[in-house]
């Protein structure tokens, strides 16, 4: 016979119902596979929106995302139709819209006992995703509610099926029992959708049960992200208190989840959530203020989610977790990405992450200094950009860098051209021409193309300096992204670090450059950067600034007549006004030890031009030494537009496809000279003067300069 169990939902609803909630209420499930029956409630949030059907189309495909091209190879023609993700340039993700506030709100109604098993439920705020989206199972903590992922819900929901496991508070379901029940669901979505991986994200104890499902089904494809997990228990700094907690009188009981609080979690950090960045210092810390004092009167709800029996029974189940994950990880094959908090006080976050990492077979880790235990619920991270960064999200069986590829939102914008690279827009304050096609030039970018597809060939700067604010620019002035060309060693880098600049690169559309990359993102009708120069223009010696560095081979020509792509050859200065090249590779190669280290690195790298001759081939990659200047300014000068469209020649004779190369080459090098004259006559070149029009003028793109 079977069962049937009501639980409260809000704002959920359960895996086997009909319906996706739009108001808060009671969801009477029917574990035996009945129809689930919704039950109004005046509880909810009064809305009277319709209720959406779970068979109801979504996420259908719109224009302008979708590339389709017909070509022509050894006289036959063929169609090619590559599909990208509908979302719009900057949309809005909601990140930062719900906060730990919002958490103990919610769980005061979750934790209310209903005598239920444990059970996933799908957040509403997570809305539709897009048709073809993976499953992501999230695995709660030792609080069992599922709202770990409350400031996610919106973000991921865009392009995942996002479903919660809630763990009631009184339930007693062993730590084998909650493998399988885990395990069955992820084998139920991966017969659904072979083709299609299931994420499984677990945090603190989470941890423990998603490494121990991955360990339970090496043959279901799994994308395992941990956030502290509960693997090194043991080693808590806690774990000598853990007797006390035990034993302690009911009467003192009360008083450990509001001591707990404090040490799991990060309190400035829970409270800077939706805090507004761009503020000044006293109003800002006005809204954070308040913010703190909101969250005082809420932390009695945590007494009624961790009970003391139930923190009696959530202590041995810790222990009883981690003992088990632990002997099983030698047999776990799914991708994992650890999440280490550097400021955990109640788990050994960082070692732990570096010990799984030596252990698991294909584990990437990124740490995050100033978090505590809480991560996901802290300022600070916002886990689609993290999963994005670290080349973790797919659709398939493999990663393809253009049809997986999720564009940057409104927050990430904001991150990325204020807390990420703020400090070098501040410091070098660009400023772009353009050349329309009358020959005119004109400040700002309309000479660009807005439609594609565009490629954009220039010079590289040191370190290549210059791509944040030439991306930040088409984002800003055109919303359009310009998707970079970048060497493979960029996607391979040191699988344990931070969170950086390097991973944001990647947020923001860095694809490895490759043939297949390539086509691919013009048969979309992309913006494309390519730097023929690559990374011995970026990273050349003395004296040679300004130097173009390019192959003979005009391969990118013929690919851009081949999609009737407009080519448009710019050049970038201000290196030089930024930083003294101090150490070079010749240099660094004369040291011994780092010399040697230097060496042996380049002997493992994959090469771009293997089978190219002379300087152009030479592909070392080194960290330069540089010596800060006084900053001066970033110029950017995007020539007259090139149109390929309607120019076979350039695909049948190689004579004409040379002649434009070489063309295109001068008219780089043209770009730099003009920028490196003019710029002297800019009044605005140096950072003082800058800062002086700043105390009347906020913005850095309002900062005048020469006249074109």
């Amino acid at each position: 016979m079977a069962a049937t169990h009501a639980f409260r939902l809000s704002p959920c609803f359960p895996q086997n119902s009909g319906c996706r909630l739009r108001f808060g209420g009671r969801v009477v499930c029917n574990l035996g596979g009945g129809d689930s029956t919704v039950v109004s409630s005046d509880r909810g949030s009064g809305t009277n929106a319709p209720l959406v059907k779970e068979d109801e189309k979504i996420g259908s495909s719109i224009g302008g995302g979708n590339g389709h091209v017909v070509s022509t190879v050894g006289g036959r023609k063929r169609s090619v139709k590559i599909d990208t993700l509908p979302i719009e340039m900057m949309w809005d993700d909601g990140f930062g819209t719900a906060s730990m506030k919002d958490y103990l709100d919610n769980a005061k109604d979750m934790v209310k006992p209903d005598g239920g098993p444990p059970r996933w439920f799908c957040p509403v705020e997570s809305g539709p995703p897009l048709e073809g989206s993976p499953t992501l199972l999230f695995l709660p903590g030792m609080d069992g509610i599922g709202l770990g992922l409350l400031m996610h819900h919106k973000t991921l929901g865009k392009v995942f099926e996002v479903r919660c496991l809630h763990i009631p508070v009184y339930d007693r379901t062993p730590f084998e029992v909650l493998v399988e029940f885990v395990g069955q669901t992820v084998r139920q979505e991966h017969a659904s959708s072979p083709n299609k991986p299931v994420y499984l994200v677990g945090d603190s104890f989470g941890g423990s049960l998603a490494l121990a499902v991955a360990a339970h089904n090496p043959n279901v494809d799994l994308v395992v992200i941990l956030a502290n997990p509960a693997t090194s228990v043991e080693r808590s700094q806690l774990a000598p208190l853990f007797p006390v907690l035990e034993a302690l009188p009911d009467e003192l009981h009360r008083t450990i989840p509001y001591l707990l609080s404090f040490v799991m979690g990060e309190p400035t950090k829970m409270a800077m959530v939706n805090v507004d960045k761009k503020l000044p210092p006293g109003p800002m810390f006005g809204q954070l203020s308040e913010n703190l004092t909101a969250l005082l009167p809420r932390l009695s709800v945590l007494s009624d989610i961790i009970p003391k029996e139930t923190l009696v029974w959530k202590l041995k189940l810790l222990k009883s977790a981690a003992a088990y994950a632990n002997s099983r990880l030698h047999s776990i094959t799914a991708e994992v990405l650890v999440l280490a908090s550097g400021k955990d006080n109640m788990l050994p976050s960082e070692d732990e992450a570096k010990r799984l990492s030596s252990v698991l077979k294909n584990c990437v880790v990124r740490t995050f200094k100033e978090n505590g235990h809480t991560l996901l619920l802290e300022d600070g991270i916002n886990l689609l950009s993290v999963i994005r960064g670290t080349c973790k999200y797919r659709r398939s069986r493999r990663l393809d860098f253009v049809k997986d590829f999720v564009p940057p939102s409104q927050s990430e914008y904001d991150v990325a051209f204020s807390q990420v690279t703020g400090w070098l827009q501040y410091c070098s304050s660009p400023v772009m021409f353009s050349t329309l096609r009358d020959g005119t030039i004109v400040k700002g970018l309309d000479g660009v193309p807005s439609e594609g597809p565009v490629l954009l060939v220039g010079y590289h700067m040191l370190m290549g300096l210059e791509l944040s604010g030439l991306i930040e620019g088409f984002l800003r002035e055109k919303k359009v992204l310009v998707r970079g060309l970048a060497h493979p060693e960029l996607f391979t880098l040191s699988s344990a670090s931070e969170f950086s600049y390097l991973d944001y690169m990647k947020v923001f559309g860095a694809i490895p450059v490759t043939p297949s990359n390539f086509f691919k993102l013009l048969a979309t009708k992309s913006h494309v950067l390519l730097y023929p120069g690559g990374a011995r223009e970026a990273l050349h010696r003395k004296g040679e600034e300004y130097k173009l560095f390019w192959p003979n081979q005009p391969e990118f020509v013929r690919m851009a007549a081949k999609f009737g792509a407009t080519i448009v050859p710019f050049g970038t200065v201000g290196e030089d006004d930024i930083a003294l090249l101090a150490l070079d590779y010749d240099d660094l190669v004369r040291i011994p030890v780092l010399g040697d280290d230097i060496r042996q690195k380049n002997r493992k790298i994959r090469r771009v031009r293997a089978n190219m001759e002379g300087e152009v081939a030479n592909e070392n990659l080194f960290i330069p030494g540089l010596i800060p200047k006084v900053p001066g300014r970033f110029y950017y000068f995007f020539g007259k537009p090139i149109e390929t469209q309607g120019k076979e020649e350039l695909l049948r004779d190689k004579g004409s496809a040379d002649e434009l190369y070489s063309y295109i080459k001068s008219e780089v090098e043209s770009s730099i000279g003009y920028l490196l004259q003019k710029r002297e006559e800019d009044p605005y070149r140096g950072i003082v003067d800058r800062a002086f029009f700043r105390l009347f003028s906020a913005s850095v793109q309002d900062i005048p300069t020469f006249s074109p």
